[in-house]
């Protein structure tokens, strides 16, 4: 998960287009720090490691009280206002029909956790589902949970782009280049995770994957969040970065990555992550 984590801290003092759409910044400054993004991350990896083997009922609570424990512990990360009423409900929280991007940007554990696509696919549907049920939000999920299996398990970028076009639709006809010159601050599935999978597309190692996505602008600490992801599956996150990261992170997030990283399926291609 550093990959989404680290796009995360990365992009965030560049959201609500506070960048200058150029790749040329540097990668860590005193606004570098996780956000709303890696808490739900961190939330939804801990609530699959809990569940593994539950029933979908099981499961969905299993997310449900990770994303409130963690959204409680750390309530100023910057959620959204319709996902903060969620996450402070009296009641038991219910799906609010929400296809913003908060489904795509915290699927990530999905996409390493298990042995098959249509595994993957069905996890990240139960982990969209309990908020973000519209079948935008969903198919967010989805899509980047498949990228991750998909690029951990040696497909190349061509077989991937061909995947989630086929699969869910997203036109990725446009380079970053045509992307970034009108893209703006946007927060919904729809208008997010196109431009992340044409971040990763471009990028040439993670680095550039990371620089590239926070080029575009607008939600980019949730835009290079998501890239970042599928960049570590393919690519692998260099040690410096990871180090960067860790020295980012509380203890009580770190301790559940390290959890993560030791139940997770095999690493990228190179086996830097």
């Amino acid at each position: 998960m550093y990959g989404a984590i680290l796009g995360d801290m990365i992009g965030a003092p560049y959201e609500f287009d506070r960048g200058n759409k150029s790749k040329a910044f540097p990668l860590f400054c005193k606004e570098s720090q996780f956000t709303d993004d890696t808490v739900m991350t961190v939330a939804v990896a801990e609530a699959l490691l809990e569940a593994d083997g539950l029933s979908e009922e099981k499961m969905k609570a299993a997310l449900v009280r990770a994303m409130l424990k963690w959204g409680r512990k750390y309530p100023d990360a910057g959620y959204g206002n319709r996902f903060l009423r969620w996450l402070w409900s009296e009641e038991e929280p219910a799906p609010y029909g929400s296809f913003g991007n908060g489904s795509a940007m915290r699927v990530a554990a999905a996409g390493w956790l298990y042995d098959t696509l249509e595994e993957t696919r069905r996890v990240a549907r139960l982990t969209a589902e309990v908020s973000h049920n519209h079948p935008e939000g969903v198919k967010g999920a989805e899509s980047v949970a498949a990228a991750i299996f998909l690029a951990r398990s040696g497909r190349s970028k061509a077989e991937i782009r061909d995947f989630i076009i086929r699969e869910f639709g997203y036109d990725l006809s446009r380079s970053c280049d045509e992307i970034r010159p009108t893209y703006r601050h946007v927060e919904t599935c729809q208008k997010t995770v196109p431009e992340a999978v044409a971040a990763f597309l471009e990028g040439t190692d993670f680095e550039d994957v990371i620089r590239t996505a926070v080029s575009l602008g607008g939600d980019c600490d949730t835009l290079t969040c998501i890239a970042g992801s599928m960049g570590e599956a393919f690519y692998g996150v260099p040690e410096e970065l990871r180090r960067a990261c860790r020295e980012r992170l509380p203890g009580d997030l770190l301790a559940v990555l390290d959890r993560f990283d030791e139940v997770r399926r095999p690493a990228s291609r190179n086996g830097q992550s």
